[in-house]
C-alpha cells in the first residue's frame, strides 16, 4: 500500500470539492493502492471558538459583500460541475473547525475516518449544520458508528486539542499553504481539487511502478 495523506478543513469547499473528485477516481479503478489518513489544517485558527456569522466572515474576509460573491463564483461552478449541492443560503455562521478535527482523529482511531469526513462536508455544505456545535458532531459521531456519548464527553474535554494545533503548526512550518493538499509516499504533493482524470493517472503509474518493483 501507498500512504496518502490528506490535508484539509471541513469547511473548506475545494476541500469537498477535492474529495469528492478523488473518491470518484478511487471507485472507478477499483482496486487502488492508498492508505488514506486525513490530517487537520485550519483555515481559520484564529477563529472565535464560538464561530462568527458567515456574512460578517465573509465580507470581512474578502473586502465587502461584492468580493465575497466574486471568491465564491468558481466554487459555485466546480460544485455544480461535479454535481454537488451546496446550501449557501442556508449557511449562518463559520464555525471553528477545531472539534470537527478532534472528532476526525478519534475517527481515525476506530477506523471511521472516511465515514466522517463525508458526513462533515455534507453536514455543513449540503445540510448548513454548524460543525462547530458539539451536539451536531456527537449526532454526526453516531451516525457513522462511533459512540455519541463518548465523543460528547471527549468534545467537553481538552483531550487532543494541542495535539491538532501541533499537527497544523508542523503543516505550515512544513511550506503548506493551503487545502487540500495530498501528499502521496511522504514524498509527492498534489495541490488543489485535482479532476478525476488527474488522480486515474496518478493512481495507474503507482500501480505500474508498484508492479514493475515486485
Amino acid at each position: 500500500m501507498v500512504k496518502l495523506d490528506i490535508l484539509s478543513d471541513p469547511i473548506c469547499p475545494w476541500c469537498y470539492i477535492g474529495k469528492t473528485n478523488l473518491d470518484r477516481a478511487l471507485s472507478k479503478v477499483g482496486d487502488h493502492p492508498f492508505e488514506i489518513e486525513w490530517h487537520p489544517f485550519q483555515l481559520n485558527p484564529t477563529m472565535p471558538p464560538e464561530g462568527m456569522g458567515r456574512r460578517e466572515y465573509l465580507e470581512d474576509k474578502f473586502g465587502g459583500k461584492e468580493g465575497a460573491v466574486k471568491a465564491y463564483a468558481p466554487v459555485v461552478q466546480h460544485a455544480e460541475n461535479v454535481g454537488l449541492k451546496i446550501d449557501f443560503e442556508g449557511m449562518k455562521r463559520t464555525p471553528n473547525t477545531i472539534n470537527a478535527h478532534r472528532l476526525i482523529h478519534w475517527a481515525g482511531l476506530e477506523g471511521f475516518q472516511g465515514f466522517v469526513v463525508q458526513r462533515l462536508f455534507e453536514a455543513y455544505f449540503r445540510d448548513a449544520r454548524d460543525i462547530g456545535d458539539v451536539e451536531v458532531l456527537a449526532d454526526i459521531a453516531d451516525g457513522t458508528g462511533m459512540d455519541a456519548a463518548v465523543v460528547a464527553r471527549l468534545l467537553a474535554s481538552d483531550s487532543d486539542i494541542q495535539d491538532i494545533q501541533n499537527r497544523d503548526k508542523h503543516s505550515r512550518e512544513m511550506g503548506v499553504s493551503s487545502v487540500p493538499t495530498f501528499i502521496i509516499a511522504n514524498q509527492h504533493a498534489v495541490p488543489g481539487a485535482q479532476p478525476p482524470e488527474v488522480w486515474e493517472k496518478v493512481i495507474g503509474d503507482i500501480v505500474a511502478q508498484l508492479d514493475k518493483d515486485e
